[in-house]
């Protein structure tokens, strides 16, 4: 039995390409297990846990995250770690800021807001090197359309539709703060298409797959595939509808969450 229990909270950023995202899962590599595995080596001990605020998905990649140490017995060093750690931790994963909490904080619970930025581009294949950051489409993509039904995903709507495999219990009422789509000036590398797009949504919390079926709805609407009307009926979610386009995830950046 230990001691005594330290609670730190770190600042992550990471590329979730070659990830199965965050969680710890068998046989696969995941952001979790590879901080595992990096804290144990420094440390030299495996008494602590993990926790994080929110499980991205596979190749989802996150500009800032926050994951709650558990450690027993001893406290973190007061000088070397946090330089060790990033000097340990994979190239594709990096730490911001490690700040010590008291017992009584929550990182599931700590968030008052997410972020998350979709990347995107249409008409033509781009180069290799964009496949961790963006999704391309082939097709040409209606923009205009797609930006004047966007926005209507703010406020609070029933989104069943919009949530991966809903039970009868699964809790689906949820409020959006901001949903925009607008020309990526953030986000830019000499390999990138010269024009690209994003997806730009706020809120408290979302379901799993949520955005990414969003994203989808949103490339229904550009290719025609959906019109205004039917869009406006899926934010019902007492009218049933089957969204089965999920956009692919490696275009999904968790942006920012506010602590």
């Amino acid at each position: 039995m230990f001691e005594k229990r330290y609670y730190y909270l770190l600042k992550i950023q990471y590329l979730g390409f070659r990830y199965h995202g965050w969680q710890k899962q068998p046989d696969v590599l995941t952001v979790e297990r590879m901080m595992e595995r990096t804290i144990a080596f420094v440390l030299g001990r495996k008494n602590f846990k993990l926790l994080a605020a929110g499980r991205t998905d596979a190749k989802v990649s996150a500009n800032v995250a926050y994951v709650e140490l558990f450690l027993n017995d001893e406290p973190l060093p007061v000088t070397g770690f946090f330089e060790a750690f990033n000097a340990n931790l994979p190239q594709d994963i990096r730490c911001l800021e490690i700040s010590e909490v008291d017992k009584t904080f929550n990182v599931m619970d700590a968030p008052k807001g997410k972020e998350y930025l979709y990347l995107f581009s249409h008409g033509e294949k781009n180069h290799p090197f964009s496949a961790p950051y963006m999704t391309t489409l082939s097709t040409h993509l209606d923009i205009a359309k797609m930006q004047a039904v966007a926005p209507l995903f703010q406020g609070t709507h029933d989104f069943r539709n919009y949530a991966y495999r809903p039970n009868p219990a699964t809790q689906t009422i949820g409020r959006i703060d901001c949903a925009e789509i607008v020309e990526n000036s953030l986000y830019t590398a000499s390999f990138f298409p010269e024009q690209s797009f994003i997806f730009r949504v706020s809120g408290k919390g979302f379901k799993r797959h949520q955005i990414r079926l969003m994203m989808g709805a949103l490339f229904d609407i550009g290719e025609g595939k959906m019109d205004e009307t039917a869009f406006k009926k899926s934010l019902d979610g007492s009218t049933p509808m089957k969204l089965e386009r999920i956009a692919p995830a490696s275009g999904l950046i968790l942006q920012e969450v506010t602590i």
